[in-house]
């Protein structure tokens, strides 16, 4: 008995009592992360991915199964008719699942081959994103041949594939190994074209720019997707269409910044109204509004005018306005406005500065525990 295999269960990561659809998720979970088409370079991985294929060969068989847990591996070794003296077990609908999991391989008579799904991708501005818009987009893509209606046959008639003999399918041997894969000369239909369009040559589609029009809703993001079933590349031979993704990117705006449904956007003042309060009157996407501006307001202040930002294209909830105040200080004094400031700032030495200016105040204090603290 050949002590250095390790136990089939094992291999496989179940239990001695799993079924046959517990063995045979097991097998496709390692297949798919084994199989040599996966890991061409990884000896090791081939390895695993042969060791899994011997478990499964066995304890899918009932027969064996039964040899295998009353004597081990000892019940194929030369004279007790084991695996492989009997042959391993034609697993080929298994791999047929696998493989279209993990190589689109899959796919029996009659599966028509769906055309390609295209991508576009549409930059609005962001009022056309807010308000919604219809927008008119050009592609070069596929289109069903007008000549054959799409079928790619000049006579309209196919003909039984030789290859597959119109089974959709061809197995394919190499070593121990039988897989079944799509028929690479009918494309799984089990039928082919004697006669091909001339204008296609039967292929069934031309190439051509199509003109599309985009209904875009009101409340689109950036980095939202339209989907367009049906308006991708024509499938080959008549085959149904794929479908068309329009991505959505939103210019930047000279004056808003959207955040989900909230607008934001700055508001510069002088610094006499920041001081003594003002009423300003701000720009909104659908014309304006008036905000009140409060004695002593500091740059980074923020007020919220409510329902005035983006209505959502997926909820209907509707987002804010969000105007952050930033006091500006002012340049290119004239020599009359220069001694004027000098005289106003002259006049808080004259005064407890805390009283005036309380954040700088509160920044020295900060500096000061901080340069004991290094000191000590």
């Amino acid at each position: 008995m050949d002590m250095s295999k390790r136990d089939y269960y094992e291999i496989l990561g179940v239990e001695r009592s799993a079924d046959e659809a517990e063995l045979k998720k097991a097998f496709r979970r390692l297949a798919m992360k084994y199989h040599p088409d996966r890991c061409p370079d990884d000896p090791q991985a081939q390895e695993k991915f042969k060791e899994a294929k011997e478990a499964y060969d066995v304890l899918s068989d009932a027969n064996r199964r039964a040899l295998y847990d009353q004597y081990g591996h000892a019940a194929f070794e030369a004279g007790m008719g084991g695996a492989r003296g009997a042959g391993f077990a034609d697993v080929g609908d298994i791999f047929g699942d696998i493989f279209g999991d993990i190589f689109g391989m899959g796919g029996g008579r009659g599966r028509a081959q769906r055309g390609a799904d295209l991508r576009y991708v549409l930059e609005l501005s962001l009022e056309e994103a807010v308000f919604g818009t219809e927008q008119t987009i050009e592609i070069p893509t596929h289109v069903h041949c007008h000549h054959c209606n799409g079928t790619g046959s000049a006579d309209g008639k196919q003909v039984t594939c030789r290859t597959c003999h119109g089974h959709g399918r061809v197995r394919m041997q190499n070593g121990i190994f039988s897989i079944q894969q799509t028929c690479p000369h009918c494309g799984g239909s089990g039928r082919v074209i004697e006669h091909p369009c001339q204008a296609c040559h039967g292929e069934g589609r031309l190439e051509e720019t199509r003109r599309l029009s985009v209904k875009i809703p009101a409340g689109i993001d950036n980095g939202d997707r339209i989907r367009l079933t049906g308006q991708g590349e024509a499938g080959p031979a008549g085959a149904p269409p794929g479908d068309m993704y329009v991505d959505v990117r939103v210019r930047e705006h000279p004056i808003f910044h959207r955040e989900g449904n909230d607008l934001y956007c700055e508001v510069p003042i002088r610094f006499a109204q920041a001081a003594l309060g003002a009423e300003l009157t701000v720009p909104t996407l659908d014309g304006e509004a008036r905000i009140s501006i409060p004695p002593e307001t500091q740059t980074g202040q923020q007020f919220r005018l409510r329902g005035r930002g983006v209505r959502s294209a997926r909820n209907g909830r509707v987002g804010d306005l969000i105007c952050e105040v930033v006091v500006e200080t002012p340049v290119r004094l004239s020599r009359e406005q220069r001694e004027l400031l000098e005289a106003f700032d002259a006049t808080f030495a004259d005064s407890a500065p805390e009283q005036h200016t309380p954040r700088s105040k509160h920044w020295t204090d900060g500096v000061r525990r901080f340069w004991s603290r290094v000191a000590s």
